[in-house]
């Protein structure tokens, strides 16, 4: 199957291949600023790429991820910045603490709208909790904060109405949907476009349940390209056997959400040791499919098979994004 895209005057091919590992997609390509994009495309095609896991359900505290803060240096946090950024209107700011006073929010959640930067909420798409269990349990404390405050692509945090961004809490679209039926089809594409822009996992019933939205009432959705997700470099580290806080960046990929990464070999002392984690030799820890860096390093996996940071597959495909990953080699 093959879908035809203009694009500023230029005509692009996607070629699609339902079920197959590997998705052929819209090139990397840079925005106004400069900015590469990567990632796109079908948003069937993007979620057979989505590795499918069971939960790490475990260890989640709320602190874990530092939010609403200022982390790009603009003098105003992220939750103030959403506020800016979502109004229909121009909103009133104080100068001196980047303070929204006053705006007016559409709630995409529900269509209503507000005046008063109370009512609002400013929700993680997908939830911290739901980003802890599906991989963010194995990320540095400087990656849980550049998630938590994420404003590099806007469907990771949205302005939505307060109660309803309650109502939805941690949940994930097996158990909870906008109730704006119109809104349907573009959260479940900003759910799999956060899903897999920082590589995380889903369980059976959320993949389940998207699969089935996406054939009923979304035939056809494409997702956006994205920015790379910041910090990508040091998203991959080895968690201790005492805590869930990630105390090593030596790994480059950006998850770890194998029970491997648990295992007693995974957590020994020799696990986070230089020499363990030093791609070069062979004894880092991997998870097949993740991104990593640098091109060529090896690592095993809990299976005792080696692996190599590969740009292409093993049968020398190369993947659609343009990224090295951990495949058998």
């Amino acid at each position: 199957m093959k879908w035809r895209i203009v694009a500023n005057g230029a005509a692009l091919v996607v070629t699609i291949s339902i079920g197959a590992t590997v998705f052929s997609g819209p090139p990397a390509r840079t925005n106004a600023s400069g900015m590469l994009r990567v990632g796109g495309g079908s948003a069937i095609g993007l979620l057979q790429n989505i590795r499918v896991e069971n939960e790490h359900g475990a260890g989640y505290v709320r602190s874990l991820f530092e939010h609403w803060r200022d982390i790009d240096g603009d003098g105003c946090d992220s939750r103030e910045q959403v506020l800016k950024r979502d109004s229909v209107t121009l909103p009133q700011v104080d100068p001196y603490k980047c303070k929204v006073v006053a705006g007016d929010w559409v709630s995409p959640y529900d269509g209503v709208r507000w005046s008063n930067p109370t009512d609002i909420d400013i929700d993680h798409v997908v939830a911290l909790k739901e980003a802890w269990d599906s991989g963010a349990w194995a990320w540095s404390s400087a990656t849980r904060k550049a998630y938590a405050n994420d404003t590099s692509d806007r469907r990771t945090l949205l302005a939505v109405t307060d109660s309803v961004n309650q109502q939805k809490s941690d949940k994930d679209p097996s158990n909870w949907v906008p109730p704006l039926k119109s809104y349907l089809c573009t959260y479940l594409g900003n759910w799999i476009s956060v899903k897999a822009r920082w590589n995380l996992s889903m369980d059976q019933s959320e993949w389940g349940r998207i699969k089935n939205l996406l054939g009923a009432s979304c035939v056809g959705l494409v997702i956006a390209p994205w920015p790379e997700a910041p910090l990508m470099g040091t998203m991959l580290t080895s968690p201790t056997a005492t805590s869930p806080t990630v105390t090593s960046p030596a790994a480059t990929s950006p998850a770890a959400t194998s029970p491997a990464a648990t295992s007693p070999a995974a957590t020994s002392p020799a696990a986070t040791s230089p020499a363990a984690t030093s791609p070069a030799s062979g004894g880092v820890t991997v998870y097949p499919g993740a991104w990593c860096k640098p091109e060529g390093a090896t690592g095993m996996y809990s299976n005792g098979k080696s692996y190599v940071c590969a740009k292409t597959s093993a049968s020398g495909v190369a993947y659609s994004d343009g990224r090295a990953r951990w495949r058998q080699g």
